[in-house]
């Protein structure tokens, strides 16, 4: 470890042990990438989501509080459905004129149950997918959620109720936008027999599932926007990020922080999935335009360039800003982004220049290049280092 980076821990570190946390001096630091040691990462980006107050004195009471809250949104969406499916399954009472699975009530138990399995099965076929480049969501989690595989009474798990309902995945996919395929060239020619996870044992859960769990609560706790393909690729990152921290009694609750950072973070982005509010100021449509007319500004001969071919920011731009850029980076560079967008004051207009940068860093290839090799290079973008494309932002940011 080069003492530049001891020096930089240690930076962090003395504002991390103060007892009201110095915000502008932590996004300062934040900005330029934040260590993984010690799990500082973890802890910043927890205070830079606004799950962890700036007071440390309030850290604990509030850490306990969230967590238990989060216990009773497991032990009421998803225990006690489960219960009661059983108790319809069995008892007479309950599958009668009251209430049987064809009841076509809004307020009917099992009608609810059947929408919340059409959410879950979209939900369980991306989240089977999710950064096929890397093991880690196959693997089994250190920290599985012994409240609901409690071997006591054997409550239904997410996994359990998608192998046992008998509607097809496919006649649920909901894109957010009608693009048929958000995901990335690269990414998506892993082989279908790679998404068919190994079965774990009883007892035992893969982090996919974990992550299943937090998208399948927060669609019941937001119906309006629910579950919309791409939300996976936003708490992918954040729940490998706090289930990795070296601190164990931090990771043996990265399901529940994770859930509300992921929270936090849709307040900020849920306009981009909610296609009404597309031409709105703050919806997608907006902000793609606003790329083109900031490269319009910042590099005339490429927007030209680029609108000569025809070539509209839906095309590419839409994935990059929806997903945060999840989808055109390994993984260690997506969370090496984030640290920049997270600790920006004004994080989504510098997530803009960050897309304008990634243009202006392959002008020269795409000057050169006709309308086929120009969708290519954007759709798939080339191998590039994220700090040269976030220093070249920032410069872009500077020059306003």
């Amino acid at each position: 470890m080069s003492s530049l980076h001891k020096s930089r821990i240690a930076d962090f570190q003395d504002v991390l042990k103060e007892p009201s946390i110095a915000l502008e001096k932590l996004r300062e630091l934040s900005f330029s990438g934040i260590p993984c040691e010690g799990g500082l990462r973890c802890l910043c980006w927890k205070i830079l989501l606004n799950y962890l107050p700036l007071e440390r004195a309030s850290w604990t009471s509030i850490l306990a509080k969230q967590r238990e809250l989060y216990s009773q949104f497991l032990r009421e969406m998803i225990i006690q459905p489960g219960i009661a499916k059983a108790n319809m399954g069995v008892s007479r009472e309950d599958v009668t004129f009251e209430d049987h699975p064809l009841n076509p009530s809004p307020d009917s138990r099992w009608n609810t149950y059947f929408k919340d399995n059409e959410v879950l099965l979209q939900i369980d076929k991306d989240v089977r997918r999710l950064c096929p480049d890397i093991s880690f969501f196959q693997r089994a989690t250190e920290y599985p959620c012994l409240l609901i595989l409690d071997p006591q009474n054997e409550f239904e798990t997410l996994r359990k109720r998608v192998e046992q309902t008998t509607l097809k995945s496919q006649t649920v996919a909901r894109n957010r936008s009608g693009v048929t395929n958000m995901s990335s060239p690269q990414k998506n020619s892993t082989s279908s027999s790679q998404n068919k996870y190994e079965v774990l044992p009883n007892g035992c859960e893969a982090h996919w599932e974990v992550v299943e769990r937090i998208l399948f609560i927060y669609a019941k706790l937001n119906p309006g926007i629910a579950y919309v393909q791409g939300m996976n690729e936003i708490v992918g990152p954040l729940y490998y990020t706090f289930a990795t921290d070296p601190n164990s009694e931090w990771k043996e609750h990265a399901e529940a922080d994770t859930f509300f950072c992921f929270t936090n973070l849709m307040a900020e982005i849920r306009d981009n999935f909610i296609k009404s509010l597309d031409d709105s100021q703050c919806g997608i449509t907006y902000k793609m335009e606003k790329v083109y007319s900031t490269l319009k500004d910042k590099d005339v001969e490429l927007y030209l360039k680029l609108q000569e071919q025809n070539i509209k920011p839906q095309f590419f731009a839409f994935r990059w800003l929806t997903l945060l850029l999840s989808q055109e980076f390994l993984l260690p560079d997506v969370i090496r982004i984030w640290d920049s967008l997270f600790a920006d004051d004004n994080r989504f207009d510098f997530l803009l220049l960050v897309c304008c940068a990634m243009l202006i860093l392959i002008r020269e290839q795409l000057l050169e290049g006709d309308f086929t090799v120009n969708m290519r290079l954007l759709q798939d973008y080339p191998s590039t280092d994220v700090c040269q494309i976030l220093q070249k932002a920032k410069e872009l940011q500077d020059s306003k």
